[in-house]
């Protein structure tokens, strides 16, 4: 299976590659939501594709979450601060 490219997220946005079950995604997201930081949520494990682009960015692993930036940079797990500080870069 090939891996998806993915489609950059808005300025000011991110898009978080997630799975259903994970503690960690959830988090995140309550984070962004409370500081207003819009994304678009990506389920690996119902998006075709998208689970073979998460093991690129992370060295082989489905690490989620994996955030990606409009720069087209990546983070695995990232804190709030660290998306904070990446979107006003």
């Amino acid at each position: 299976m090939t891996a998806v490219t993915p489609q950059l997220p808005e300025p000011g946005t991110v898009t978080m590659y997630s799975t259903a079950w994970c503690g960690y995604c959830r988090r995140l997201r309550t984070q962004l939501d409370s500081e207003g930081i819009g994304y678009t949520v990506i389920d690996i494990e119902e998006q075709p594709g998208t689970a073979a682009f998460v093991e690129q960015v992370n060295g082989g692993n489905q690490t989620v979450p994996t955030v990606v930036f409009p720069d087209g940079s990546a983070a695995t797990n990232p804190s709030l601060l660290d998306v904070k500080s990446r979107l006003a870069a």
